[in-house]
């Protein structure tokens, strides 16, 4: 088991946010985390990697409790984060991005390289010495993905992916997350768009008011009418 997150609760000062969350992500599966916006979405992953100071619960990554370890102790372990708003360097080129994240292989977790991410993410390939204020958001996207990549985690956080981003650039997002998935890599995303996720995903969460309300295969939510129309429709 790469990750298991148990009764996890999260506040925001006097505001509760997470209340009892609890899922399971197995070695090279994606599983996402579904819901209308406010959900509590974001807020699961951000409690994962330690950046909501109140919390409690447990959180195991790769057997180990994480759940009291600051962020960069986190990370250093092999658990990646990808944030919704792109926080790359922009006065820094591609090339140069994906330095910034480079970390040695680590046991138990798909090693990358500049070369292998290029093919990964044909587009940047395209724009090495491109500096990073001179990108697409969708291309600042799949930079901020790949520049993780670089530090060999064994599971990626992934909030958001799709938000904003153009058809063809989704497709291309959707593509590059199911390489990532056949190196071994596991993965969990943080979703709105439901037919993106039904793409790139073997189970799904749903999170509504910061609770857990359907945890199954995406083929079992595919085959319940009920279930999105409570939970997901807008």
């Amino acid at each position: 088991m790469k990750l298991a997150v148990s009764n996890l609760e999260a506040r925001y000062g006097p505001a509760q946010i997470l209340f009892d969350v609890s899922f399971t992500v197995g070695d090279g599966e994606v599983v996402a985390l579904l819901g209308r916006n406010g959900a509590g979405k974001s807020t699961t992953l951000r409690s994962i990697i330690g950046l909501v100071a109140d919390r409690s619960g447990g959180i195991e990554f790769q057997g180990e409790d994480i759940s009291k370890l600051r962020t960069h102790e986190i990370a250093r372990r092999g658990l990646g984060w990808v944030p919704e708003d792109r926080r790359i360097f922009t006065e820094l080129t591609v090339l140069e991005n994906l330095e910034v994240g480079r970390q040695p292989p680590r046991a138990g977790a798909p090693t990358w390289t500049a070369d292998k991410l290029f093919a990964l993410f044909p587009n940047l390939a395209e724009m090495r010495q491109r500096l990073g204020d001179r990108m697409s958001g969708g291309e600042q996207q799949m930079l901020t993905i790949a520049r993780t990549l670089m530090g060999n985690p064994a599971l990626v956080l992934l909030d958001e992916p799709s938000e904003g981003l153009a058809p063809k650039i989704v497709e291309q997002m959707a593509a590059a997350i199911l390489a990532m998935k056949r190196e071994g890599l596991a993965l969990v995303i943080s979703e709105q768009n439901l037919r993106f996720a039904r793409l790139i995903s073997d189970r799904a969460v749903i999170i509504e008011k910061g609770r857990v309300r359907y945890a199954g295969t995406m083929a079992e939510l595919a085959a319940n009418p009920e279930i999105r129309d409570a939970y997901l429709a807008v």
